[in-house]
């Protein structure tokens, strides 16, 4: 899986599992910007085969409707969709 990697200040494990084409999956990225932190994205429409396969059965691990922004904090929260105050309220702890 091609995971790319937007450096800022560490404020744990994050990963977001993005479409190219979504306007909320950009919204997501440029909050995460805004915040100036560290984190992990892959656009899963990018990924082909048994990538993409297997990087969706991840992402239904923890969103199981797999609709996108999914976004794993530290393997323990999970927040999905564009929900600005609960992205900047999980960050902040």
């Amino acid at each position: 899986m091609k995971i790319e990697h937007v450096k800022g200040e560490n404020k744990g494990k994050i990963i977001l599992y993005t479409l190219s084409t979504c306007m909320w999956c950009k919204k997501t990225k440029m909050l995460l910007d805004d915040l100036g932190v560290e984190y992990n994205f892959v656009y899963v429409d990018y990924l082909e085969g048994d990538e993409r396969d297997k990087t969706k059965r991840e992402i239904m691990k923890w969103n199981p409707r797999c609709s996108f922004p999914t976004m794993v904090i530290n393997d323990k929260v999970c927040i999905v969709g564009f929900k600005e105050e609960k992205i900047k309220e999980a960050l902040m702890t």
